[in-house]
């Protein structure tokens, strides 16, 4: 009777979506690996905050004692931490996203690529100009970028731009 009962409340419509997959594209229409709804899943899951690579970034800082904070409201850009008594800004930029000379920057999307071409470069302009504003501020800039990140002795290269005395400091992989 319990078994019934768990049929009798399960919703039809559930059932049949789970069995019935669309066909995939064939010839020309298919530009993608996913299906639209897993695209869609996919897409949903891209975050703009609290990123892994930030997520590092942060835990390096702490585990040093450098206090920070996070969202640079007010700023240019609104940078991923901010630590007012250095006047200092981290900005964590991912590689894709944000157009690095590294391989995985470099990479051309191969789908609506001439959006995301412009896309990216858009991104390019903003950060540089983001940039600009936050050292005309009298701010110190440190770009992480995700590539350095793979590097055994990034930790040690962020505490250095950190706590130094330069204006502008991009972590890179070196490629740039």
């Amino acid at each position: 009777m319990v078994e019934g009962c768990r049929r009798q409340l399960r919703h039809p419509s559930v059932t049949a979506r789970s069995r019935a997959a669309p066909p995939p594209p064939t010839g020309e229409e298919m530009t993608d690996v996913f299906t639209p709804e897993k695209r869609s899943a996919v897409m949903r899951r891209v975050k703009g905050k609290d990123t892994t690579p930030e997520l590092a970034v942060r835990r390096i800082l702490r585990t040093a004692g450098i206090g920070y904070r996070l969202g640079g409201a007010g700023l240019p850009g609104k940078p991923d931490v901010v630590m007012k008594g250095r006047r200092t800004v981290v900005l964590v930029h991912g590689c894709f996203w944000h157009g690095h000379h590294c391989p995985r920057g470099s990479r051309q999307p191969k789908a609506n690529a001439d959006y995301w071409t412009a896309k990216i470069d858009r991104n390019r302009a903003r950060d540089a100009a983001n940039a600009e504003a936050l050292l005309a501020s009298g701010w110190r800039v440190v770009t992480v970028w995700e590539c350095a990140m793979k590097a055994p002795d990034f930790a040690d290269r962020l505490l250095g731009a950190v706590r130094g005395q330069a204006t502008a400091v991009a972590l890179s992989s070196g490629a740039s």
